[in-house]
């Protein structure tokens, strides 16, 4: 498989929230070929706490984005400790997902002369990124995926936030914050029915306390814990219709999507509901809601680890694909 990577950067970046960034950077990786039409071009946004090396497994041959047929972009989000974020870069402001997506529009087109994409695929923050791309860019998206995402951050969502926040902000040194965030987000990020089956056995784990010390808390302290705090923002803002396009109105945003909307919740996500693509599909053109049918909770979106999910996702964005 062909891959490339690197570093982009734009210079003074004028945020949405009246910040600047003196040197806005994204750091990047490609997989596959771009066509000579340019029209094979897949954007794969990360997602919360992520670096590109922890969702590339779906850029596979054996999976939904096929290298061989697509020329897919992981654009690494800022504030995610590899694009600028408050670890690397001094008096970080806050960003918001549209910042992000502006970001990226600006990259493909400078680096890679693209100004279309046949689907922009994210899931959780990623998704709330895809949503984004649709409502902002009309024209330029044919297709998008929002899986276990939503068009804005529900107010239930924002107070689980509000928990993983205040949890780190309290801790006395950032290493028992994100220990701690670690075990708060296990009972959120999958669902009753996992635990009642012990089904962390089948991950290799011995024990319940071995599954929350070597997956969950093991996770976050790979990451700055400023980071987090600052990706956290990010997400409990998230929102497509807060811009000066649509000025608040979420209906109207919803309905200014051009592209073909693939929503695909989990059946037992506890944060990201269906309930809410529920309510958004009305709006939606283009919109079929399709549920994973999963006790997986918000991790059914991204079964690194989970065959039966994987499959179910797979088959979803290849008839999208196809379509």
């Amino acid at each position: 498989m062909r891959t490339s990577e690197g570093v982009w950067s734009a210079d003074h970046v004028r945020l949405q929230r009246g910040g600047t960034l003196k040197q806005a950077r994204i750091v990047w990786k490609t997989y596959g070929t771009l066509s000579p039409k340019r029209d094979n071009v897949i954007l794969y946004p990360t997602s919360y706490g992520a670096h590109h090396t922890d969702i590339e497994w779906l850029v596979d041959v054996r999976h939904c984005l096929d290298p061989s047929r697509y020329f897919i972009v992981i654009p690494n989000m800022m504030t995610n400790g590899l694009s600028s974020s408050p670890s690397n870069t001094p008096d970080f402001p806050q960003v918001t997902t549209f910042d992000n997506v502006m970001l990226q529009r600006q990259m493909l087109v400078e680096l890679f002369g693209i100004d279309r994409l046949k689907l922009v695929y994210g899931w959780s923050m990623g998704a709330q990124q895809a949503y984004h791309w649709g409502a902002l860019f009309g024209e330029a998206v044919e297709r998008i995926v929002v899986n276990c995402g939503s068009a804005k951050t529900a107010p239930h969502n924002f107070v689980f936030l509000e928990g993983i926040r205040t949890t780190l902000q309290a801790a006395a040194t950032p290493q028992q914050g994100l220990r701690a965030m670690g075990r708060i987000y296990a009972g959120w990020a999958l669902s009753q029915t996992f635990y009642r089956r012990e089904m962390w056995r089948g991950l290799g784990f011995d024990s319940l306390e071995d599954f929350l010390v070597r997956s969950w808390e093991a996770n976050f302290l790979r990451r700055d814990r400023d980071d987090l705090l600052a990706q956290l923002f990010t997400w409990q803002h998230g929102d497509i219709s807060a811009n000066d396009l649509y000025r608040g109105d979420l209906q109207m945003a919803l309905a200014g999507i051009k592209a073909k909307v693939l929503l695909m919740p989990s059946a037992t996500d506890l944060y990201f509901q269906t309930d809410d693509n529920r309510e958004e599909l009305p709006h939606l053109k283009y919109g079929k809601l399709v549920e994973i049918p999963s006790v997986w909770g918000h991790r059914a979106g991204n079964p690194r680890d989970n065959s039966e999910d994987a499959a179910f996702i797979d088959a979803q964005v290849e008839a999208l694909l196809n379509d």
